[in-house]
């Protein structure tokens, strides 16, 4: 039977056993690495306490100049953003692109789970509100069969109210218990894409290659000019129909009512994915996004994966033999911090969240045996490979392993190495040395306090001074929240993996206070 390399999840997808034990290989690796790493720094440290010390301020080095590299990038992508928010891109498209932007129709695609109707109400009026105009966008709802009669009666009701605003209004079902499946987001859109091909698109009127699909997260929120934009970019770009188009996704729509620690979770991921706009060899397709119908119906979304956002993209590079790559559109969505009815609640949701983010590591096999195995990869070079595959790598074991290392390793001869290793001139100069170069490396922790008091939304006036002066003494809190929301849950989703208990897709609740 021939392997449908587009399609795989996991070792057990394959036919044969050398296969397998390949795949399976590489489900094992970034798992295998990090606890390597983790255990080896605590037995040398008792060992070879020497040789670990050196290998600290090396490291600690590393992670200074690490710092200051992704802050100049932080610095360059928001200034992209601030720029291009002031400018009115539905006017600029009249302008200079009068005849071409007009061919362009938009399809967002809004998957539901279990939310609330007035959550799903909310994501549909913000879509109301854009600067684009309405009859060159069609909606879809896809809700879940496992719903219930609430979900349906709330679809119904929001296509009564807003139907008439878009060009077009469609509700798709997704039914529950389809094998093969993954339940969750990638299924939902899957399944809403027959449907979007065989009644939506006929009615659109014109070809796939002029609808641009937008995958959006039920909270997410698009500023006033984000089709505009959109539009913008896909006309400017070379061979667009072989892009994916990335937002910036800003935490803002309840940034002010979530806790301290999901405030802080919340703006690093937003941080990171301004980082990678600047860095488009590594960028992928996150949490929302948007790409060309034609290629999202040809390519097919998958169905079988929790980390759906991202392997969309992994699809497309290896069907079009790694000729396909994300634009950065330097624009914001808004999406929600995590937020429960309680502290307690909010902590365990924001572990949950971080930890199915991690599970992304499914990729890694994924790509790395497509590399190597599927045809389709023989037209891409070596030393693309390599770079993908070691960013890949590098990404999820800094992920795993960098804020244990950087905030707790630093210790370990000391309390380690015993009495020879204490009466060294390094043992004494550890401490202080470590300390300086974590103290340098706090400009990036500025940078970012600064960035996110910018990027803010108008405080409400329900809250005072002091819920401004927290929003930037927050950061104190960062080495605590890496470590317990950053490497934790990744060693976990690896560790999973590693011993075949993968994990299912978690929805994050969604809370609005009133």
């Amino acid at each position: 039977m021939k392997t449908d390399y587009s399609n795989l999840s996991k070792a057990d997808d394959l036919s044969t056993m050398g296969e397998k034990i390949l795949y399976r290989f590489f489900e094992i690796l970034p798992g295998a690495l990090a606890w390597f790493t983790l255990v080896f720094a605590l037995l040398f440290s008792w060992l070879v306490p020497f040789w670990v010390a050196f290998f600290i301020i090396a490291f600690d080095l590393y992670w200074l100049f690490r710092v200051l590299y992704l802050s100049v990038h932080q610095i360059a992508s928001y200034r992209k953003l601030k720029a291009n928010s002031a400018v009115n891109w539905l006017k600029r498209l009249k302008k200079e692109k009068s005849r071409e932007w007009r061919k362009i129709h938009h399809l967002v695609i809004l998957p539901v789970a279990n939310e609330e109707k007035a959550v799903v109400r909310d994501a549909i009026s913000s879509l109301v509100t854009v600067l684009y105009p309405k009859e060159r966008m069609t909606i879809v709802l896809a809700i879940e069969e496992k719903g219930g009669e609430k979900t349906r009666k709330a679809a119904g009701e929001l296509k009564k109210e807003f139907g008439k605003i878009f060009y077009d209004f469609s509700v798709s079902i997704h039914p529950s218990g389809i094998a093969g499946e993954q339940a969750g987001k990638g299924a939902n859109v899957n399944w809403a894409l027959a449907k979007i091909r065989d009644e939506v698109l006929p009615k659109i009127g014109g070809p796939a290659e002029n609808v641009m699909a937008s995958i959006f997260d039920i909270d997410t929120k698009p500023y006033p000019h984000y089709f505009s934009r959109l539009t913008w970019v896909f006309l400017s770009t070379e061979d667009p129909l072989k892009k994916s188009y990335q937002p910036i996704p800003v935490y803002n729509n309840n940034i002010w009512d979530s806790s301290v620690v999901a405030r802080i979770i919340a703006t690093s991921s937003t941080f990171w994915q301004m980082m990678q706009q600047e860095r488009t060899e590594q960028l992928v397709t996150f949490s929302s996004h948007s790409m060309p119908l034609k290629t999202l119906l040809e390519t097919g979304y998958p169905s079988n994966v929790v980390s759906d956002d991202s392997r969309i993209f992994w699809r497309a590079y290896f069907k079009n033999s790694g000729a396909y790559h994300v634009v950065p559109l330097h624009y914001p969505v808004s999406l929600d911090a995590v937020m429960a009815p309680s502290l307690p609640k909010t902590m365990i949701n924001q572990y949950k969240q971080q930890r199915r983010w991690s599970w992304g590591v499914e990729n890694v096999p994924y790509v790395f045996f497509n590399f190597l195995m599927n045809p389709a990869s023989k037209k891409i070079s070596a030393s693309e490979k390599i770079s993908h595959s070691l960013t890949m790598l590098e990404g999820f074991w800094s992920w795993a392993t960098c804020s244990i290392l950087t905030f707790c390793l630093g210790w370990l001869p000391l309390l380690l190495g015993g009495d020879e290793f204490s009466s060294t001139l390094i043992s004494y100069n550890l401490p202080r040395i470590t300390s300086q170069i974590m103290t340098m490396a706090m400009i990036g922790m500025i940078i970012s306090a600064a960035i996110s008091w910018l990027i803010l939304p108008p405080k409400p006036a329900k809250y005072g001074q002091w819920r401004s002066m927290s929003m930037i003494l927050q950061w104190v809190l960062l080495p605590v929240t890496l470590i317990f929301f950053g490497s934790i849950p990744a060693i976990e989703s690896q560790t999973r993996m590693m011993i075949k208990k993968p994990l299912g897709f978690w929805v994050t609740d969604k809370l609005r206070k009133k």
